[in-house]
């Protein structure tokens, strides 16, 4: 009895890691798709880089459909646009990933912390 209670405990702690990594890897696809996509709105013709109203409205809009794509962990994201210039579109989005860890845990685990960089060219008319 007590073997079968160890090999179940065993079994169950190898299980939470394997979700948690699972949660991990499906958060992390999803803020670098969602950076991507944000960049993109930024970066379209629509919108003039050179004119700072105008890419700052971009960025407004950017931030608020990547919040809103990120669902309830996109309220805790951060946005850092600051090394864009005329010619690219820099993101930096960071983003604590969902803990299924008691709280003494949480800093234990591996990947706790999503942290993306993406550049988008400029789309210009030619």
């Amino acid at each position: 009895m007590l073997t079968a209670s160890l090999a179940l405990l065993i079994v169950l702690i190898f299980l939470f890691f394997a979700v948690q990594l699972l949660v991990n890897l499906y958060v992390s696809s999803t803020v670098t798709s969602t950076a991507f996509e944000g960049a993109r709105i930024v970066a379209s013709s629509t919108v003039d880089p050179s004119d700072a109203v105008s890419v700052s409205a971009a960025r407004t809009r950017a931030e608020s459909k990547m919040r809103s794509l990120l669902g309830p962990q996109g309220q805790r994201a951060t946005f850092d646009w600051s090394a864009s210039d005329l010619e690219q579109v820099v993101l930096r989005v960071q983003l604590d990933t969902p803990r299924f860890a008691m709280p003494r845990w949480g800093s234990s685990i591996p990947m706790n912390r999503i942290d993306r960089t993406v550049r988008v060219r400029v789309e210009t008319l030619r």
